[in-house]
Order: C-alpha cells, then sequence, then structure tokens
C-alpha cells in the first residue's frame, strides 16, 4: 500500500501530532468533505459508491474505521498508512447485509488484479435467516501506487 499518506522511514521519530499529519496532506485534495477535531478526523466519500474513513487518537492507540470496519493500532505510522490506503483506489470496502442490516465489513485490498481480504469485523447478532445482500464500496480520492 503507497499513497500520500504512508510515512517513510523515520519521518516520525519525533513525536507529532497525527491528526496535523492528515490536515497536512488533505490540502493537497481541495475536494475532500472532512471533520477535525483535536483527536479525530474523518473524511467523507466523494460519490455515492465510496464509503466514509475515520482517524481517532486514543490514549496510546491510533484507531481507523471505515463504516463498521475498524482496526486499533500502537503505531500512529501504521495508522496513517492504513486511513492513506482506505481512502485510495486500492483499497476496498464489503459489506454484507441481511434483512437491510449491515452487519459483516470487509476491508480488500487489490493485489495482482485480484481482491483479496485483509481484515474482517462482524456482528454477533443480526438477522441471519433474511437473504444476503453484499455491495462493495471504494474511495478514490488518493491515487493507487
Amino acid at each position: 500500500m503507497n499513497s500520500d499518506f504512508r510515512v517513510i522511514p523515520g519521518e516520525l521519530d519525533e513525536p507529532r501530532d497525527p491528526i496535523a499529519e492528515i490536515q497536512a496532506r488533505l490540502r493537497k485534495y481541495p475536494q475532500a468533505r472532512t471533520h477535525i477535531t483535536a483527536d479525530s478526523a474523518i473524511v467523507f466519500p466523494t460519490s455515492p459508491t465510496g464509503f466514509e474513513v475515520g482517524f481517532r487518537v486514543g490514549a496510546g492507540t491510533y484507531r481507523v474505521h471505515c463504516w463498521g470496519w475498524h482496526e486499533e493500532f500502537t503505531s500512529s505510522e501504521e495508522a496513517l498508512d492504513c486511513f492513506g490506503f482506505a481512502l485510495s483506489k486500492a483499497c476496498r470496502l464489503k459489506v454484507s447485509t441481511r434483512g437491510g442490516m449491515a452487519y459483516r465489513w470487509e476491508l480488500q485490498a487489490e493485489r495482482e488484479g485480484r481482491w483479496v481480504g485483509d481484515s474482517v469485523v462482524g456482528l454477533w447478532f443480526f438477522p441471519f435467516w433474511r437473504r444476503l445482500q453484499v455491495t462493495y464500496l471504494q474511495n478514490n480520492l488518493l491515487e493507487a501506487a
């Protein structure tokens, strides 16, 4: 995964504010709609087939979320990489719903022309007896490398 959010090794050796990093890098994309606070950043989709990507700073952790999918990181570099990846064409979100209720979110990466599952988050309780519907969402804010 490579994007404008990818951190160069050693770039963040000194403590820096990842929210400030996100703001600085998003300046290159005036079409991006965002909501930024002192400890979080949200980038809203630029198309109906995109998805919201968020970044939150916690006590020694960094959380990236894409609609229902989320992952915790202890490294701001890894979290920023994931955040940028989710905004690129190299990533898509597979959303499974039953009876109109989203219950499973899988972050996927394109590798050698195929989409490969990377990480899955799901709910325990959902209407499993209802018909399955799968939707694929993809952002295009950042160019894939």
